[in-house]
């Protein structure tokens, strides 16, 4: 399937500045604690953003760090940054300094925002920094560290707040092409330091519109709600990205996941759609033997990351009487492209190829594979990254033509149904066949 973007193209536009002229300017699409914010508000603070950023000296092309817990600040510094046509970069707000150390290195970040509790570490991280220019400090201000000497820092330590009020509202997009550089995505770094799979402007709206509206048909009526963080890739497309490119909403907490706070944010905000994990639906099946919780707002969830056990899913359903849509993305191809859907899910499998990817399962040799044979999944859509910046041999093994070679084992059945057998690091080669050890035990 090929969707064609304009050449001139900012994901920006494609996902939040479109519902202005849609006409849901005053529409609230965005709930936290006690705020409720409209498109309006978000469009107007993401400008002053931008411009914020244009002032500090951020040009287009060159790379931000967002280190922010689920917040309005990480929304406007989002969206501010793509629209200006920086590229953003995300991490976990809960690092130490070594590893904030690693990213700005590797990123070569000129400006990061930061929330105020990683005043320390990210100092720390910070120092002797060969490119960073400036850092916004969201929650506080630099002077909340008394210990902490900024003004004799090379990068320049700013207070989000007043620094951004005092921009303008009214923020020009950058001139970009729907074939630049977006966004990194950050791998799990399972083996060695996590890489940044390079993102064009077209990469994440080709997998909204197939998958997203398409496939699962999340519309302008749904809020939703995450159990992950929007700093993971997978919590971006559902709890932002793809509500508000239909037009929806969606209701963020800083606060660590818990069955607890999932429950009380359900029972607040009343979400359609849940992202969620295996191990939180256990979590909350467990919980709610002790407490019964209202979860009657809910449609479906998401699920991924991890297995989800026949079982689980079984209990989940008869308990809560939701779908949940398990299915397997990658940083490498934004999000998902295998899953199951509305009407069709078979659970312990990850459902079926989402329309307008292409799926192969190869063995050692890269040979493709009958029906049934489990072997390494390869993945062909127009939502593959570009490459690993700065990873070259591992982006020519994994990035061939088309084709994105995943390091996942499966075996796909006559209907269709893809089942998942684990890593292939985790497999052992018999005559140029992958098998388990369980297998071999066998």
């Amino acid at each position: 399937m090929s969707i064609e973007f304009p050449e001139k193209f900012n994901i920006a536009d494609y996902f939040l500045y479109h519902n202005l002229e849609e006409g849901r300017e005053n529409k609230t699409c965005l709930y936290f604690q006690d705020q409720t914010l409209t498109y309006a508000d978000l469009a107007r603070m993401s400008n002053r953003v931008g411009n914020t950023l244009r002032e500090l000296g951020l040009n287009i092309e060159e790379r931000i760090l967002i280190a922010l817990p689920d917040c309005p600040e990480f929304v406007w510094t989002w969206f501010g940054a793509a629209r200006i046509g920086a590229v953003i970069t995300m991490v976990n707000p809960l690092l130490p300094a070594a590893d904030y150390k690693y990213y700005l290195e590797y990123t070569r970040a000129r400006v990061a925002v930061i929330h105020h509790s990683l005043l320390k570490p990210f100092a720390e991280a910070a120092e002797g920094s060969r490119y960073l220019r400036a850092v916004l400090v969201a929650g506080g201000t630099p002077e909340d560290d008394e210990d902490i000497d900024f003004q004799s820092r090379k990068a320049q330590w700013f207070a989000f707040s007043d620094t951004v009020e005092s921009c303008s509202a009214e923020c020009t997009p950058a001139d970009t092409h729907r074939d630049d550089i977006a966004i990194w995505l950050f791998t799990s770094g399972s083996t060695g330091h996590p890489k940044g799979a390079v993102h064009l402007q077209h990469d994440l709206p080709f997998n909204t519109e197939v998958y997203a509206k398409r496939t699962l048909g999340v519309n302008e009526n749904d809020l939703t709600v995450s159990v992950p963080k929007l700093f993971f890739g997978y919590a971006t497309g559902t709890n932002l990205l793809f509500p508000f490119a239909v037009g929806g909403a969606t209701a963020l907490f800083a606060e660590r996941s818990t069955p607890e706070k999932i429950f009380e944010v359900i029972e607040r905000y009343r979400p359609t759609i849940l992202t969620t994990v295996p191990t939180m639906i256990n979590g909350m099946l467990n919980a709610e033997r002790e407490t019964s919780h209202d979860l009657s707002s809910l449609r479906f969830c998401y699920s991924a990351g991890e297995a989800l056990p026949v079982e689980l899913y079984e209990r989940w359903l008869k308990t809560v009487g939701v779908e949940i849509y398990d299915g397997i993305g990658s940083a490498e191809m934004f999000h998902i492209y295998i899953t199951n859907r509305p009407g069709d899910v078979k659970p312990g499998s990850l459902g079926r190829i989402v329309e307008g990817y292409e799926a192969a399962i190869i063995n050692a040799e890269g040979d493709q594979l009958p029906t049934g044979e489990m072997g390494t999944l390869r993945i062909k859509g127009d939502s593959a990254a570009l490459c690993y910046w700065n990873v070259h041999e591992k982006s020519k093994e994994t990035f061939a033509g088309d084709w994105c070679t995943t390091g996942d084992q499966f075996h796909v059945d006559e209907a269709g149904y893809y089942w998942y057998h684990g890593r292939t690091d985790d497999m052992l080669k018999v005559s140029g066949v992958y098998v388990a050890p369980g297998e071999i035990e066998n």
